[in-house]
């Protein structure tokens, strides 16, 4: 059984709770921290957690725990996934896994030095569509991909567009919502990108509410991604190849797409979560540390690294620096 900590007491870190307690135990739910003893207590009473801090320090030192997940700020990621590592746990943390690929490259050293498991929580890629999703295409089902197009938007108000677009947090759309849209377009293409092109809309914040980049990868393939808070946009995803294309209604809780294959009917597959759709990188993770892994195969770290570089390209290209570089 792997034992899991929480960092963080927010909705993400509600909603990763929530799933443990409905898993198998293999994976169970032993502990949380928050800066703020009080929520941590809160949060423990809520989802049933057996231990509680009010510092992470705390948590990263509990023999009970086995592992650890990151719920924290976009901008603290790498201070705290380098705080459990530090104490001898394994880390999952939550995208964007850090705020840049030098980060992400130093995390994964880490993590090998000291032989402990570590994976970005690109959740996505996990599930049971998207991994069919892999052995459809590397079986040619729509001929050679050529061109990917993905979107994802949505607005939001007060305290949460605060923290949502806050420079010092390592906020805006692109680290929030478009690391999504990469996060699909790499896996589908199962490369990196050697060519990007963007465009983002700067904000009062000093981050972007809305961005667009066309990505080309080897082979003439191509991919347009489009992210903002700030304007509600149909989540949806489209591949396109030679032989045919294949439509996600909701690429991000990817649970049906459509096959158009040239010639024929379409076909639609479905396939529902059994809770939220958490549990697969959870299971995943778990299945890794029991089975003394280092890194995922499903979630790899070039996988990791590499979008973290396509973040990374796309703010050069647009100028766009957090508060906390400058």
């Amino acid at each position: 059984m792997v034992k899991w900590g929480i960092i963080s007491t927010g909705s993400i870190a509600g909603r990763f709770a929530e799933v443990l307690n409905k898993m198998d135990s293999a994976n169970s739910l032993g502990g949380v921290a928050s800066r703020d003893a009080g929520k941590a207590k809160a949060f423990a009473l809520e989802f049933n957690a057996p231990a509680h801090y009010g510092s992470y320090e705390e948590l990263a030192a509990d023999p009970a725990i086995d592992a650890i997940y990151i719920a924290t700020p976009n901008s603290l990621h790498y201070e705290h996934a380098c705080l459990c590592l530090n104490a001898g746990k394994h880390v999952l943390c939550e995208k964007p896994f850090t705020t840049n690929a030098s980060q992400a490259r130093d995390l994964y050293a880490k993590a090998r030095e000291k032989k402990l498991f570590l994976m970005d929580g690109m959740w996505i890629v996990h599930t049971p569509l998207l991994q069919k999703l892999r052995s459809l295409l590397d079986d040619g089902i729509i001929g050679d991909i050529q061109h990917i197009r993905a979107d994802f938007g949505f607005t939001t108000t007060g305290a949460r567009k605060d923290r949502m677009l806050d420079s010092s947090l390592g906020g805006g759309a692109l680290l929030d919502v478009g690391v999504y849209n990469i996060g699909f377009a790499h896996f589908v293409m199962g490369s990196m990108p050697s060519v990007i092109k963007a465009h983002l809309c700067i904000n009062e914040y000093g981050t972007d509410s809305f961005g667009s980049a066309v990505l080309e990868y080897p082979g003439c393939r191509t991919a347009v991604l489009t992210s903002s808070i700030g304007v509600v946009m149909p989540v949806e995803g489209v591949i396109y190849g030679t032989k045919g294309r294949i439509f996600f209604p909701h690429f991000l809780s990817a649970q049906s797409m459509t096959i158009f294959a040239n010639g024929k009917e379409p076909e639609e597959l479905s396939m529902p979560f059994d809770i939220h759709g958490f549990e697969y990188q959870i299971r995943e993770a778990g299945n890794c540390i029991q089975n003394g892994l280092l890194t995922s195969g499903q979630m790899p770290e070039a996988l990791s690294v590499g979008i973290m570089q396509t973040l990374d390209d796309i703010r050069s290209c647009c100028g766009l620096r957090f508060s906390f570089e400058k």
